[in-house]
């Protein structure tokens, strides 16, 4: 059972929504946390082999001048294996993030053994109160640490690392006597909304 509180919290860019489209990523940013701790980070912008759109030039600051000297996909893949090697993996909407690695790490025959875990799956049941569930919202909902920068990668990685710590505390306190694993969760974030006092009450 690992703990919640030691992964590695990732983010990606990307050409658009979809690898099934023949969407790549552009960057990836990572925060590696051991103990609730920021230990490591990981940056670098990807060469896509293909030119990025005016919309997500202006979305994310990241320019096709600034892709063309970039490491390519594979490279960047085969450092950021090692990086998450041994730990479970959580993003903002994770479902986005985990499809962008999968496909990359599909294109370079890598794999990894983490489980993935979701902030904003999490977020919808144990936040219920905030105006959405962006991660932007979230950030000033909950007044966590941030530069103002947003859509790059490691900005938005370590933004959620913020949240999915806070998030940790709100479980914590409302489960003195559990350990907070990716496995509880996993399982919070799979109940029906209405469910979740009576869940967290009966785990008390």
């Amino acid at each position: 059972m690992k703990l919640a509180n030691q992964v590695v919290v990732l983010d990606f860019e990307t050409t658009g929504l979809s690898p099934d489209n023949g969407d790549r990523a552009i960057e990836i940013g990572a925060v590696k946390l051991v103990n609730g701790q920021i230990v490591d980070t990981f940056q670098e912008l990807i060469n896509p082999g293909q030119r990025v759109n005016s919309f997500i030039e202006q979305y994310t600051g990241i320019s096709n001048d600034m892709l063309k000297h970039a490491l390519v996909s594979k490279q960047v893949m085969g450092q950021f294996s090692k990086f998450i090697d041994g730990f479970n993996l959580v993003a903002h909407n994770a479902s986005f993030d985990k499809k962008f690695l999968d496909a990359e790490f599909s294109h370079s025959k890598l794999h990894y053994n983490g489980q993935f875990a979701c902030s904003l799956l999490l977020s919808r049941r144990i936040s219920q109160e905030a105006p959405n569930h962006k991660l932007g919202t979230l950030v000033d909902h909950h007044q966590l640490p941030n530069d103002g920068v947003f859509h790059r990668a490691l900005a938005d990685a370590t933004m959620t690392s913020h949240l999915w710590l806070h998030q940790i505390d709100v479980l914590q306190q409302q489960l003195p006597k559990q350990a907070i694993t990716i496995e509880l969760i996993n399982k919070i974030s799979s109940l029906p909304k209405a469910q979740i006092a009576r869940y967290l009450r009966t785990m008390s």
